[in-house]
């Protein structure tokens, strides 16, 4: 059988909401090694087992989405279903994420190996989680179709405009995320944005749950900090391309480990992480089959199918376009939708 040509994208932070309670559980006793091995990590720490976060009775949000155990719980759940991918049936061409998603692209990929994988994760979650300043805010760009809505980017940059004229606000672009921007700011910030951007969608604009301002300039001292305390020497030539949050494609025989540990721990933490241009760079540079998005959860697949909508991909221009897509030929499969999961698993 001939494989399929896959990009392979791994997910941030906001991942493992409710529904996701018992990912592990429910995919992964295969792999028992792999999460008693995190287990014992975290213990050594003093914090919360994975196993028993994942089986608690109820998803509670003060425990579940704190940085450091939101993202080990993450960093898990997605690690473990890229083990779980046939690889029979996918030639992995490359692989990407979205924010703390490069940590686990670096994991993927082998850059990080063994411990040293949850080792970044937990200490990047317990840094964010103790001293990571102000907030993010999520607010739409596209209309209902998906598609580039002229009237809410005039909306996100009037609001943006407005916010950085009052004396103590700081207001940037932290993520651009398909249909969706993620603007960082200080809590005066955060406060006047939320007053500034006109509601819409019913939803938005909306603030992010126990997340700071992250890929923002707020967090150069984190970045100082982390770029000391977890040296070069945790990382390793890729053994799969990897694409980051600028698109840069890392390569497994040309990697240049002091320039991605400087990327890493530097500008990946404190300037905007494009995770539209890295899925545009994925598709145009290496003509995937398919893009999984491993799991937990599906926030990812709206944003992803958003990108391939603007780069207007195997012809699909809109969201029923997609949809309809998706239903003959799926293009993207993501493994925290069971039916899906079954296209991608062995």
């Amino acid at each position: 059988m001939t494989k399929e040509a896959a990009i392979v994208i791994c997910p941030g932070r906001g991942t493992y909401n409710k529904l996701e309670l018992g990912y592990l559980q429910k995919y992964h006793t295969d792999k028992p090694e792999f999460i008693s091995g995190i287990d014992d990590y975290r213990k050594k720490k003093g914090q919360a087992p994975i196993s028993e976060l994942d089986c608690a009775d109820s998803y509670k949000v003060s425990l579940h989405t704190r940085g450091d155990n939101a993202s080990a719980l993450i960093y898990a759940c997605a690690v473990a279903d890229y083990m779980s991918i046939n690889k029979d049936r996918y030639d992995i061409v490359g692989i990407t994420g979205n924010s703390m998603g490069w940590y686990l692209a670096l994991a993927c990929g082998n850059a990080l190996q063994g411990c040293d994988g949850v080792h970044v994760v937990n200490s990047m979650g317990m840094t964010m989680q103790d001293e990571a300043p102000g907030g993010q805010i999520i607010y739409p760009i596209v209309d209902e179709n998906w598609q580039i809505d002229t009237n809410l980017l005039e909306n996100l940059e009037g609001a943006i405009s407005k916010g950085k004229r009052d004396n103590g606000n700081q207001i940037y672009t932290s993520i651009r995320l398909g249909g969706m921007a993620i603007l960082a700011a200080n809590d005066k910030g955060v406060k006047r944005l939320l007053e500034l951007l006109p509601p819409v969608q019913e939803k938005y604009p909306y603030q992010l749950q126990n997340h700071g301002a992250f890929h923002s300039p707020l967090m150069k001292t984190i970045s100082d900090g982390a770029k000391k305390a977890l040296g070069p020497d945790l990382l390793k030539k890729p053994h799969l391309p990897l694409i980051d949050g600028r698109g840069h494609i890392w390569k497994p025989h040309s990697t240049n480990l002091d320039e991605l540990h400087d990327y890493t721990f530097g500008q990946q933490i404190h300037e905007t992480y494009d995770y539209t241009k890295a899925i545009e760079v994925a598709l145009k540079e290496f003509g995937p089959s398919k893009l999984i998005v491993l799991g937990p959860g599906n926030t990812l697949g709206a944003p992803t199918a958003q990108c391939v909508i603007q780069n207007n991909w195997y012809g699909i221009d809109g969201k029923k376009s997609f949809i309809d897509a998706q239903k003959e030929d799926p293009f993207i499969l993501s493994m925290g939708i069971n039916e899906q999961r079954k296209l991608v698993v062995r």
